[in-house]
């Protein structure tokens, strides 16, 4: 197994932490390989960012993502950047309600999922953890992290008396039906 991830968006909605807790739950909590890099403009809140992260279960020894497997992405901006990259049989995650497809984009690209991480993350209360929601949608749909090692690392990762809500979030995101 070898997957190539590409995590986009904005800064200060949580993609490089989406990245580093993917990684995290690859590596140390199902005992596969992973590399991580990330990518950022200046600017801290508002500017392009993405996270690239390598999972395989085999060593890894070229860090560096050149044929991304699936694409999150819940900017328009970082959407348009990467998805061209995305090979045809990967699998690209789309935060809905900010990412708009063209009609000729939904025949030329791999499977796409939509989900309205963001607005599920309002409905909770917090709109911060629209990337849990989105990690929880990954875990479901690529299968490429086990739902335990997610939920691990997310417990890991997040802030000390925040695990409940992040973990309900991710469950959001994990049983979230695309209709």
């Amino acid at each position: 197994m070898y997957k190539e991830l590409i995590f986009t968006g904005f800064g200060g909605q949580g993609i490089i932490l989406a990245g580093f807790i993917s990684g995290k739950a690859a590596s140390i909590y199902q005992n596969l390989s992973a590399t991580l890099t990330q990518n950022y403009g200046p600017e801290s809140r508002g500017g392009a960012c993405s996270a690239h992260l390598i999972v395989s279960d085999k060593e890894i020894f070229y860090p560096h993502v050149s044929h991304p497997d699936i694409l999150v992405a819940l900017s328009q901006e970082g959407f348009n950047q990467h998805k061209d990259k995305i090979s045809k049989d990967g699998i690209i995650i789309i935060e809905q309600d900010l990412v708009k497809l063209k009609d000729e984009e939904k025949s030329n690209l791999p499977k796409i999922y939509p989900i309205p991480a963001t607005r599920l993350a309002e409905e909770m209360g917090k709109k911060m953890v629209a990337n849990i929601i989105a990690l929880g949608y990954l875990t479901a749909v690529s299968k490429v992290i086990s739902k335990e090692a997610m939920k691990e690392a997310i417990r890991e990762s997040v802030p000390p008396g925040t695990e409940e809500l992040n973990f309900k979030a991710f469950e959001i995101g994990f049983n979230y039906k695309n209709s």
